[in-house]
């Protein structure tokens, strides 16, 4: 895990250094501003979702996106298995701006048969004019529910079966093409595997995006868990991919070692290593539909 953790932390002092280079009247698009002239910056990522975790990304009020998400089994299970393809887990999610900054959402994975919602609300949001901020900020909250039977031996409760995440997202766009975003994360379960295993689990995410046309762009996306559970054959996520918007939607292609789609699953219940070839294809199909008559400015 340590060669991963040395790569990221390279990646991101090269784009410091590169970034410092440049005037950060370039480094913001300039579709979005107001009458005072405080310049935003725009499309940071363009979809709520780095790969698996979510970005600063938030719908404008009563923007509707639905999203269906797949993963698919191990590559290397070969051509019996059809590399993956003949077994799937599957996402499908309503997520919503119902105000200003704030959009919430619930989904349905077929992973552990999990239930989530979510609430996600930015506080910051990078820009230049009367005040410079140099980074975008989003609280992000959700709640699962484990809907699978009961082993036989136990009888789950509804406080067994739920486990929360918190997140702060911050992210920066450095230039009209690249972008990072740190995700401290808290998982906290409220039952776990065995007596001596934490509740809660303390990670740090990073994840980037880098525009390569006017519509694709490559993503990177990393999860460091601190306090895993030991002798359980626990990895941390690692994944990359590459996004294709085509007007309402956008489509995001990846590779990725986890097969669950929200948090309490990828970054605490990984079992496979992307760097012993245990990868898995994926993918994210985001559609935004506008129902309501007035719309501000998207990102």
């Amino acid at each position: 895990m340590l060669r991963i953790s040395q790569i990221a932390v390279c990646l991101l002092l090269l784009c410091l250094e590169a970034s410092a280079q440049d005037d950060l009247m370039n480094l913001l698009e300039r579709e979005s501003g107001d009458s005072t002239g405080t310049i935003y910056a725009e499309a940071t990522f363009k979809s709520a979702r780095v790969i698996n975790g979510h970005s600063v990304l938030v719908r404008d009020p009563g923007v509707l996106e639905v999203l269906i998400s797949h993963r698919f089994g191990r590559i290397s299970d070969g051509i019996n298995e059809f590399f993956g393809l003949d077994d799937s887990n599957i996402r499908i999610a309503l997520e919503f701006g119902i105000m200003k900054n704030l959009n919430v959402g619930i989904g349905r994975s077929s992973f552990e048969k999990q239930y989530d919602g979510f609430i996600k609300y930015r506080f910051l949001r990078q820009q230049q004019g009367l005040k410079n901020i140099p980074v975008t900020a989003v609280f992000f909250t959700s709640m699962a529910i484990n809907s699978t039977e009961s082993p036989p031996d136990q009888d789950w409760d509804f406080t067994n079966r739920t486990s929360y995440t918190y997140q702060v997202l911050f992210a920066r766009k450095f230039s009209p093409n690249f972008s990072l975003q740190l995700s401290p994360s808290l998982i906290h379960k409220n039952l776990v595997e065995k007596p001596e295993d934490d509740n809660d689990i303390y990670a740090l995410g990073l994840g980037g995006r880098h525009k390569i046309t006017p519509r694709m762009a490559i993503n990177f996306e990393y999860f460091y868990a601190f306090n895993l559970p030991e002798n359980q054959g626990l990895h941390n996520s690692f994944s990359v991919g590459v996004d294709i918007e085509t007007g309402g939607h956008v489509f995001q292609l990846h590779l990725t070692n986890s097969r669950a789609m929200i948090e309490k699953g990828f970054i605490t219940e990984t079992t496979d290593d992307f760097f012993d070839g245990e990868i898995h294809l994926g993918f994210n199909i985001s559609r935004v539909f506008n129902i309501s008559k007035k719309r501000t400015t998207s990102w």
